[in-house]
C-alpha cells in the first residue's frame, strides 16, 4: 500500500483525491492546506484520517511514501524540495515550477535524496493522444512538417479574483504557463528538441500581471515548425483545445475542448486500429479530462518497480524550458 499526503486542497485537488481513491493499492492518509476549513472539509469529504495546516508536521509522518503537491505553481519547487529532504517521493502538478532554475533545484534535491519525482501531465493519457502517439512511434507520419495547437478557453475576471496568486508572475504565470501548459508539453512531446522560439503575449482584458492571450512560433531541431495560440478571452465559453500534426505521410487533428476528440486521421498506410477511431474519442466533463487516475496508476506502478514513469522530473522540465523560451522572447 502506497500512503500519500497531499498539500493544497484547492481547485485541482478534487481530481487527485478521486484518482487516489480509485487505486486499490494506494490511499491518501493526510492532507494539508493553509486554510483550515478547506483542509478539514477535504478530509471529511474524502475520508482522510489526518488533516493539518502545518506542512512540516505532515512531512514528519513516517508512514507517508509520496507527497502530492497541488499548491500554486510557484510553490511547487519549495514544497517538493521539503518533501524530498524528508525522504518522500514527490508528485507535482503542472507546471513543476514557474522558473527553470527552480525546477532544476527540485530535480537536484530529489536526485540527492534518492526519491522519485513525477510531474502530472495527464493529457498524455487521453485515449486519442495515446493513439496518435502509437502512430507517431510507429513512424506513420514520416518526416514531421508542422505541429499546431490552439487553446481557446475562457477564464472570467472572477476566476482570477478567487485567489490572489492567480495571474501573478511569481506564483502562476499567465495563459501559457497555467492553462496551456499541457498543450505546450504536447507540442514539444511530438516536436522534440527546440531550436528557436518567437512569441507575442498580451494582457488584453483581465486585471492580472501575466498574459491572457498570446501566440508562439517554434522551430524544432528536426526542421519542423510549430505554433501555439492561446487565449482565455473566448466568448462565451471554452471553445477549443486542440493539436494538429502534419507529416510527410500523415495528418491528424485531435480537437474538442481538451484534446479529446479525433477530428482528422489520414495516413498513407493503413492499420487495423484505423477502423476503431470512435472508441478513442471521449467527452470529459471538464478540461482536466480523465487522466489523473491513469497517471496515479502509472506512478504507483513505478514506485513498486512495475513500470517506467510517463513523466518524471526531467521529462516535465522539457515543457518548462519551452515555456521559458516563450516568455523570454
Amino acid at each position: 500500500m502506497i500512503n500519500i499526503g497531499l498539500i493544497g486542497c484547492g481547485r485541482i485537488s478534487k481530481n487527485h483525491f478521486e484518482a487516489i481513491a480509485e487505486q486499490p493499492d494506494a490511499q491518501c492518509i493526510a492532507c494539508c492546506d493553509i486554510i483550515e476549513d478547506r483542509a478539514r472539509e477535504s478530509a471529511e469529504k474524502y475520508n482522510i484520517p489526518t488533516w493539518t495546516i502545518n506542512y512540516e508536521e505532515m512531512l514528519k509522518d513516517p508512514d507517508i511514501d509520496l507527497i502530492s503537491i497541488c499548491t500554486p505553481s510557484g510553490l511547487h519547487p519549495v514544497h517538493g524540495i521539503q518533501a524530498a529532504k524528508a525522504g518522500k517521493h514527490v508528485l507535482t502538478e503542472k507546471p513543476m515550477a514557474c522558473r527553470l532554475n527552480e525546477a532544476d533545484e527540485l530535480i537536484k534535491a530529489c536526485e540527492e535524496a534518492g526519491v522519485k519525482l513525477f510531474v502530472v501531465l495527464q493529457n498524455r493519457l487521453n485515449p486519442a493522444i495515446q493513439l496518435v502517439r502509437r502512430a507517431f512511434e510507429e513512424g506513420r507520419f514520416g518526416k514531421m512538417y508542422m505541429i499546431t495547437s490552439n487553446v481557446f478557453w475562457t477564464r472570467p475576471q472572477d476566476y482570477y479574483d478567487m485567489a490572489p496568486w492567480r495571474g501573478t508572475w511569481a506564483l502562476d504565470g499567465g495563459a501559457f504557463m497555467n492553462q496551456a501548459s499541457h498543450y505546450v508539453d504536447m507540442v514539444q512531446w511530438f516536436g522534440g528538441p527546440i531550436a528557436e522560439v518567437k512569441s507575442i503575449i498580451a494582457t488584453l482584458a483581465r486585471n492580472i500581471e501575466a498574459e491572457d492571450t498570446g501566440s508562439a512560433i517554434i522551430r524544432f531541431q528536426n526542421g519542423a515548425i510549430g505554433s501555439i495560440n492561446v487565449t482565455m478571452l473566448t466568448y462565451p465559453k471554452n471553445l477549443e483545445g486542440s493539436i494538429t500534426i502534419f507529416g510527410e505521410k500523415g495528418t491528424v487533428r485531435i480537437g474538442g475542448t481538451s484534446m479529446n476528440k479525433i477530428e482528422q486521421w489520414e495516413y498513407a498506410d493503413k492499420q487495423p486500429y484505423d477502423a476503431e477511431l470512435d472508441k478513442y474519442s471521449t467527452n470529459p466533463t471538464s478540461v482536466y479530462g480523465f487522466g489523473h487516475s491513469g497517471y496515479y496508476r502509472n506512478i504507483i506502478n513505478n514506485i513498486q518497480g512495475k513500470a517506467e514513469p510517463i513523466s518524471n522530473g526531467r521529462e516535465g522540465r522539457k515543457s518548462l524550458y519551452l515555456l521559458e523560451q516563450i516568455y523570454s522572447d
